[in-house]
């Protein structure tokens, strides 16, 4: 090769190198110039969903183009995520993650069609949910320490409601009796059902999501005894702490957050980041989201990783202590 021709081809490799870099920088800057779509791996109207469409409106406002929602529920939230993965990595397909999807279902689904962790780029977790310890109204515990009372005085009287086996609920009731040393029946419904079963006595308690509840607990229909949280959640500071209220240890909650395809540019990555954290501070966004029963919070993506490597541990304690069946 002449020392002309070793010039040129340098100079085309250094092009060819540099060419990536330059439409990935272009494309942050002027992305996005369509609408964007969010793909919310549950049914609508559940807290993951109703949160999402708050986040989406104010982002739509941010970055001036639409963010649909695209709901794609089934499989504990495999299809979407699998829908997620395979689709182009442009920053115009994001992933609504959450706790079911994100931790319970690849730890009792044998077989994936994506890696959870390895097809997506973490952006920030956008909101965080306790789980909490609700009962009947005509119930007479007071308190976690009187419900433990009543259990441990009649082993196998009491029904526990859930959602059905797998859910957040189930494993968070699980969790809790066996932490707490009790002997309840865990009953599984369908989704809300469970909590209408406690709202007619039918079962006497359960441990759910707090958007899920919120209204009921307001309308005087449930009566809640903590939250499940590590610290007092700031939505409802006068009701305690299950590990204030005699079960140290115990922490059940739920988050939700935003992913892309793996290999987005950098650039869309780091701008989808920013508008998060933005929306995330308007004030009315937060109001809407709290109201909702959600607590609004951004994160690194390397927070929101080890958010979901922790929460992976704990869920993983509770489906082995569930002897969920892994399909």
């Amino acid at each position: 090769m002449t020392h002309t021709n070793r010039r040129a081809f340098a100079l085309a490799l250094s092009i060819s190198l540099a060419a990536p870099a330059a439409l990935a920088a272009e494309s942050g800057s002027s992305y996005p110039t369509r609408p964007v779509r969010f793909i919310i791996a549950q049914t609508t109207g559940t807290s993951v969903d109703t949160l999402a469409r708050i986040l989406a409106v104010k982002m739509g406002e941010l970055m001036g183009q639409q963010f649909v929602a695209d709901n794609r529920a089934g499989a504990g939230g495999t299809i979407g995520a699998e829908i997620a993965s395979q689709a182009a990595p442009d920053g115009y397909t994001l992933l609504v993650s959450s706790t079911g999807m994100q931790v319970i279902s690849p730890q009792i689904y044998r077989k994936l069609n994506y890696h959870p962790m390895n097809d997506f780029e973490p952006i920030s977790l956008y909101a965080v949910t306790q789980n909490v310890v609700v009962v009947n109204p005509g119930f007479p515990a007071k308190t976690v320490k009187d419900l433990i009372a009543l259990a441990k005085a009649s082993p196998g009287k009491y029904n526990m409601a859930n959602a059905g086996a797998g859910f957040q609920s189930h494993l968070a009731g699980v969790l809790f009796t066996h932490m707490a040393g009790i002997d309840v029946v865990h009953v599984p419904y369908k989704g809300g059902a469970s909590l209408i079963a406690v709202m007619g006595n039918e079962a006497q308690v359960t441990i759910a999501p707090a958007p899920a509840l919120t209204g009921h607990v307001r309308a005087g229909r449930l009566r809640a005894l903590a939250t499940a949280g590590e610290k007092r959640s700031p939505l409802t500071p006068d009701v305690p702490t299950v590990i204030e209220s005699g079960v140290p240890g115990y922490v059940s909650t739920g988050w939700a957050g935003i992913m892309a395809p793996k290999r987005t540019p950098k650039p869309i990555l780091d701008k989808v980041h920013a508008t998060m954290v933005k929306a995330l501070a308007d004030p009315q966004t937060r109001e809407l989201m709290e109201r909702a029963g959600g607590e609004p919070v951004s994160s690194t993506p390397q927070e929101m990783v080890r958010v979901i490597n922790e929460d992976y541990a704990r869920m993983g304690q509770a489906i082995k202590l569930a002897k969920l069946k892994v399909e």
